[in-house]
């Protein structure tokens, strides 16, 4: 954990894996809903940091935070959001290949992954989730696509996603859900936020 302070008010934790990202935010957003974490306007991890903003004091964090004892992340208590997929992506074939299984045998991987969002981005309402096996992880496209549609469920390196709106990208594309990542007029606009479990439920594909 190497804590450095970003201007006045802000503090940039750098960390070794994506597992001590998520145990380091979970433990974050305890300490503040129980009020022994100092007064902080954001705190927002990303796949190797989490960044707090609207410290008063970030020196007097970084002093504290190697006297924490910071437990591994578990699943209990966090809730689960079901996506129903088409999968009927373009990219389908070529992950099955690169898995060297049958598409149908891609669907039950996927389907049967827990997955759960490590931090967001990209795009508002765009989760990077995790939870596939490292045998699974897929290599970006070689070139990226000019329009990726909105819905698009996508592999890249070790994390799954769903495009929330039309936008470039270089996923590889296994399939589409109907399911609106982000809706302004909801409250919370976003679906999917940090330590939200995921799991992709199999839509039969219209022929």
């Amino acid at each position: 954990m190497r804590p450095l302070p970003v201007g006045e008010h802000g503090l940039l934790i750098e960390l070794d894996s994506a597992e001590e990202v998520e145990a380091l935010h979970a433990e974050l957003r305890r300490r503040a809903a129980e009020g022994t974490l100092p007064p902080v306007r954001e705190i927002v991890p990303a796949a190797g940091t989490v960044f707090l903003d609207g410290l008063a004091d970030p020196r007097g964090l970084i002093a504290e935070l190697p006297t924490w004892d910071i437990p591994p992340l578990t699943s209990g208590g966090r809730p689960t959001v079901e996506i129903p997929v088409r999968y009927d992506g373009p990219d389908l074939a070529e992950v099955a290949a690169l898995w060297d299984v049958t598409p149908d045998e891609v669907v039950r991987l996927h389907s049967g992954t827990a997955f759960h969002v490590a931090f967001c981005g990209f795009a508002p309402g765009f989760g990077y989730l995790t939870g596939l096996p490292r045998q699974l992880h897929v290599p970006r496209r070689t070139t990226p696509r000019t329009r990726v549609p909105v819905g698009s469920v996508a592999l890249a390196g070790p994390y799954t996603g769903v495009y929330p709106r039309s936008s470039p990208g270089g996923w590889q594309l296994i399939g589409t859900t109907d399911t609106v990542l982000w809706d302004p007029d909801r409250e919370p606009a976003a679906l999917l936020a940090p330590g939200t479990r995921v799991r992709f439920v199999p839509q039969e594909t219209a022929r």
